[in-house]
Protein backbone atom coordinates (compact mmCIF):
# COMPACT_ATOMS: atom_id res chain seq x y z
CA UNK A 1 0.00 0.00 0.00
CA UNK A 2 1.38 3.61 -0.61
CA UNK A 3 0.21 5.20 2.01
CA UNK A 4 -2.07 4.05 4.73
CA UNK A 5 -3.64 6.53 7.46
CA UNK A 6 -4.37 4.75 10.83
CA UNK A 7 -6.74 6.63 13.42
CA UNK A 8 -5.51 9.58 12.96
CA UNK A 9 -6.59 12.64 15.31
CA UNK A 10 -6.02 15.75 15.00
CA UNK A 11 -7.05 19.13 17.00
CA UNK A 12 -6.69 22.59 16.30
CA UNK A 13 -6.20 24.10 19.72
CA UNK A 14 -9.24 22.69 21.95
CA UNK A 15 -11.51 21.82 18.84
CA UNK A 16 -11.03 17.93 17.48
CA UNK A 17 -10.79 18.25 13.78
CA UNK A 18 -10.14 14.44 12.67
CA UNK A 19 -11.61 11.76 15.04
CA UNK A 20 -9.61 8.38 14.24
CA UNK A 21 -10.05 8.39 10.51
CA UNK A 22 -8.33 5.63 8.72
CA UNK A 23 -7.70 5.23 4.92
CA UNK A 24 -5.86 3.22 2.14
CA UNK A 25 -4.35 4.58 -0.89
CA UNK A 26 -3.04 2.11 -3.32
CA UNK A 27 -0.15 2.52 -6.13
CA UNK A 28 -2.41 3.77 -9.11
CA UNK A 29 -5.63 4.24 -7.19
CA UNK A 30 -7.33 8.15 -7.67
CA UNK A 31 -9.58 8.05 -4.53
CA UNK A 32 -12.06 10.74 -3.78
CA UNK A 33 -12.59 12.64 -0.07
CA UNK A 34 -15.98 14.01 -0.12
CA UNK A 35 -18.03 15.98 2.35
CA UNK A 36 -19.88 19.35 3.03
CA UNK A 37 -17.35 22.76 4.36
CA UNK A 38 -15.76 21.78 7.84
CA UNK A 39 -15.93 18.17 7.49
CA UNK A 40 -12.31 17.85 7.93
CA UNK A 41 -11.14 17.26 4.85
CA UNK A 42 -8.54 19.71 4.08
CA UNK A 43 -7.57 18.86 7.64
CA UNK A 44 -6.56 15.34 6.43
CA UNK A 45 -5.03 16.58 3.75
CA UNK A 46 -2.37 18.97 5.36
CA UNK A 47 -1.92 16.29 8.66
CA UNK A 48 -0.87 13.97 5.70
CA UNK A 49 1.60 16.79 4.32
CA UNK A 50 3.18 17.09 7.14
CA UNK A 51 1.58 20.95 7.41
CA UNK A 52 -0.37 19.78 11.12
CA UNK A 53 1.11 17.20 13.53
CA UNK A 54 -1.26 14.72 14.39
CA UNK A 55 -2.33 14.02 18.26
CA UNK A 56 -2.86 10.38 17.64
CA UNK A 57 -2.25 7.44 15.51
CA UNK A 58 0.12 7.01 12.51
CA UNK A 59 0.60 7.93 8.89
CA UNK A 60 2.64 5.63 6.49
CA UNK A 61 3.83 6.35 3.24
CA UNK A 62 5.60 3.36 0.91
CA UNK A 63 5.37 1.57 4.31
CA UNK A 64 7.45 4.08 6.33
CA UNK A 65 6.53 6.27 9.55
CA UNK A 66 6.01 9.86 8.25
CA UNK A 67 3.68 11.35 10.89
CA UNK A 68 6.06 12.96 12.96
CA UNK A 69 8.37 14.22 9.57
CA UNK A 70 8.34 17.93 8.89
CA UNK A 71 6.93 18.79 5.80
CA UNK A 72 9.70 19.36 3.24
CA UNK A 73 10.97 15.81 4.51
CA UNK A 74 7.41 14.07 2.81
CA UNK A 75 7.83 16.35 0.10
CA UNK A 76 10.61 14.24 -0.95
CA UNK A 77 9.73 11.20 -0.29
CA UNK A 78 7.26 12.09 -2.81
CA UNK A 79 4.16 13.49 -1.43
CA UNK A 80 2.91 16.79 -3.08
CA UNK A 81 0.21 18.78 -1.78
CA UNK A 82 -1.43 21.21 -4.18
CA UNK A 83 -3.77 23.18 -1.50
CA UNK A 84 -7.14 24.60 -1.62
CA UNK A 85 -6.85 28.55 -2.89
CA UNK A 86 -4.15 27.93 -4.86
CA UNK A 87 -1.52 29.50 -3.10
CA UNK A 88 0.59 30.85 -6.13
CA UNK A 89 3.37 33.34 -6.02
CA UNK A 90 1.42 36.12 -7.78
CA UNK A 91 4.18 37.96 -8.38
CA UNK A 92 6.43 35.64 -10.04
CA UNK A 93 6.24 34.20 -13.63
CA UNK A 94 4.08 30.87 -14.38
CA UNK A 95 7.62 29.60 -14.71
CA UNK A 96 9.18 30.45 -11.64
CA UNK A 97 6.03 29.25 -9.64
CA UNK A 98 7.12 25.61 -12.27
CA UNK A 99 10.48 25.73 -11.46
CA UNK A 100 9.74 26.32 -7.85
CA UNK A 101 7.37 23.16 -7.55
CA UNK A 102 10.81 21.27 -8.69
CA UNK A 103 12.76 23.10 -5.85
CA UNK A 104 13.34 19.33 -4.04
CA UNK A 105 15.07 17.79 -7.03
CA UNK A 106 16.90 21.29 -8.23
CA UNK A 107 20.33 19.19 -8.94
CA UNK A 108 18.29 17.51 -11.56
CA UNK A 109 17.98 20.36 -14.45
CA UNK A 110 17.75 17.80 -17.49
CA UNK A 111 14.89 16.57 -15.53
CA UNK A 112 13.52 19.81 -14.54
CA UNK A 113 13.41 20.94 -18.32
CA UNK A 114 11.69 17.45 -19.22
CA UNK A 115 9.13 18.20 -16.59
CA UNK A 116 8.46 21.72 -17.77
CA UNK A 117 7.48 19.82 -21.20
CA UNK A 118 5.26 17.61 -19.75
CA UNK A 119 3.74 20.25 -17.87
CA UNK A 120 3.58 22.40 -21.27
CA UNK A 121 1.52 19.57 -22.76
CA UNK A 122 -0.64 18.94 -20.11
CA UNK A 123 -1.57 22.71 -20.08
CA UNK A 124 -0.54 24.61 -23.50
CA UNK A 125 -1.78 27.48 -22.22
CA UNK A 126 0.38 27.90 -19.70
CA UNK A 127 3.51 27.65 -21.83
CA UNK A 128 1.77 30.57 -23.81
CA UNK A 129 2.12 32.83 -20.74
CA UNK A 130 5.23 31.33 -19.43
CA UNK A 131 6.42 34.70 -18.70
CA UNK A 132 3.05 36.17 -17.39
CA UNK A 133 2.58 36.77 -13.70
CA UNK A 134 0.50 34.25 -11.75
CA UNK A 135 -1.70 36.62 -10.08
CA UNK A 136 -3.03 37.80 -13.79
CA UNK A 137 -3.87 34.33 -14.86
CA UNK A 138 -7.92 33.28 -14.69
CA UNK A 139 -8.59 31.31 -11.76
CA UNK A 140 -8.88 28.38 -14.07
CA UNK A 141 -5.26 28.85 -15.49
CA UNK A 142 -3.84 29.36 -11.94
CA UNK A 143 -5.68 26.23 -11.15
CA UNK A 144 -3.62 24.67 -13.84
CA UNK A 145 -0.90 26.29 -12.78
CA UNK A 146 -0.32 24.93 -9.12
CA UNK A 147 -0.92 21.33 -10.29
CA UNK A 148 1.60 21.72 -12.67
CA UNK A 149 3.48 23.28 -9.89
CA UNK A 150 2.82 20.37 -7.52
CA UNK A 151 3.67 17.61 -10.67
CA UNK A 152 6.80 19.59 -10.79
CA UNK A 153 8.55 17.37 -7.83
CA UNK A 154 7.62 13.97 -9.96
CA UNK A 155 5.75 13.19 -6.88
CA UNK A 156 4.36 8.95 -6.11
CA UNK A 157 1.34 11.04 -4.67
CA UNK A 158 -0.57 14.07 -5.82
CA UNK A 159 -2.97 15.37 -3.68
CA UNK A 160 -5.58 17.97 -4.69
CA UNK A 161 -7.33 20.17 -2.53
CA UNK A 162 -10.57 21.52 -3.88
CA UNK A 163 -9.44 21.84 -7.71
CA UNK A 164 -12.80 23.05 -8.87
CA UNK A 165 -13.82 25.89 -6.29
CA UNK A 166 -14.31 29.25 -7.92
CA UNK A 167 -13.40 28.20 -11.66
CA UNK A 168 -15.90 28.34 -14.55
CA UNK A 169 -17.81 25.26 -15.03
CA UNK A 170 -15.70 24.79 -18.74
CA UNK A 171 -12.71 24.75 -17.55
CA UNK A 172 -13.47 22.57 -14.17
CA UNK A 173 -14.58 20.18 -16.74
CA UNK A 174 -11.30 20.51 -18.68
CA UNK A 175 -9.52 20.33 -15.40
CA UNK A 176 -11.03 17.05 -14.48
CA UNK A 177 -10.29 15.41 -17.99
CA UNK A 178 -6.62 16.15 -16.74
CA UNK A 179 -6.87 14.67 -13.11
CA UNK A 180 -7.97 11.83 -15.18
CA UNK A 181 -5.20 11.91 -17.72
CA UNK A 182 -2.62 11.81 -15.57
CA UNK A 183 -3.98 8.51 -13.45
CA UNK A 184 -4.34 6.68 -16.61
CA UNK A 185 -0.94 7.80 -16.78
CA UNK A 186 0.37 5.96 -13.26
CA UNK A 187 -0.04 9.31 -10.89
CA UNK A 188 -1.55 8.08 -7.54
CA UNK A 189 -4.30 11.16 -6.99
CA UNK A 190 -5.84 11.88 -3.53
CA UNK A 191 -8.47 14.39 -4.17
CA UNK A 192 -10.57 16.61 -2.13
CA UNK A 193 -13.75 17.61 -4.42
CA UNK A 194 -17.30 19.40 -3.11
CA UNK A 195 -18.46 18.39 -6.46
CA UNK A 196 -19.33 14.90 -5.77
CA UNK A 197 -20.77 13.90 -9.23
CA UNK A 198 -17.60 14.66 -10.99
CA UNK A 199 -15.01 13.27 -8.43
CA UNK A 200 -16.57 10.04 -8.12
CA UNK A 201 -17.28 9.90 -11.75
CA UNK A 202 -13.23 9.48 -12.36
CA UNK A 203 -12.44 8.05 -9.05
CA UNK A 204 -11.85 4.41 -8.41
CA UNK A 205 -12.78 4.55 -4.70
CA UNK A 206 -14.10 7.24 -2.20
CA UNK A 207 -14.71 8.17 1.37
CA UNK A 208 -17.19 10.47 2.78
CA UNK A 209 -16.10 12.62 6.07
CA UNK A 210 -18.73 14.24 8.20
CA UNK A 211 -17.43 16.25 11.98
CA UNK A 212 -13.94 14.63 11.69
CA UNK A 213 -15.14 11.02 10.63
CA UNK A 214 -15.56 8.79 8.19
CA UNK A 215 -18.76 7.29 7.41
CA UNK A 216 -18.94 5.70 4.30
CA UNK A 217 -16.72 4.51 2.23
CA UNK A 218 -16.24 1.85 -1.15
CA UNK A 219 -16.13 1.71 -4.69
CA UNK A 220 -17.00 5.38 -6.26
CA UNK A 221 -19.39 4.06 -8.36
CA UNK A 222 -21.77 2.47 -5.33
CA UNK A 223 -21.47 6.36 -3.39
CA UNK A 224 -22.73 7.16 -6.30
CA UNK A 225 -25.99 5.30 -5.89
CA UNK A 226 -25.91 5.50 -2.13
CA UNK A 227 -29.07 7.37 -0.92
CA UNK A 228 -27.36 9.32 1.85
CA UNK A 229 -24.64 10.48 -1.09
CA UNK A 230 -27.19 11.33 -3.57
CA UNK A 231 -29.67 13.60 -1.10
CA UNK A 232 -26.42 15.39 0.17
CA UNK A 233 -23.67 15.77 -1.79
CA UNK A 234 -25.65 15.19 -5.13
CA UNK A 235 -29.06 16.69 -5.03
CA UNK A 236 -31.17 14.07 -5.91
Amino acid sequence: MLLKVQDIETWYGSSQALKGVSLGVEEGDLISILGANGAGKTTLLRTISGLIEPKRGTIEFEGQRIDRLGAEDIVRLGVSHCPEGRKLFPQMTVYKNLLLGAYVRKADQPGIRDGMEEIFSLFPVLKDRREQLAGTLSGGEQQMLVIGRGLMSRPKLLMLDEPSLGIAPLLVARIFEVIKDINQRGMTILLVEQNAAVALNIAHHGYVLETGEIVLSGEARQLLSEEKVKQAYLGV
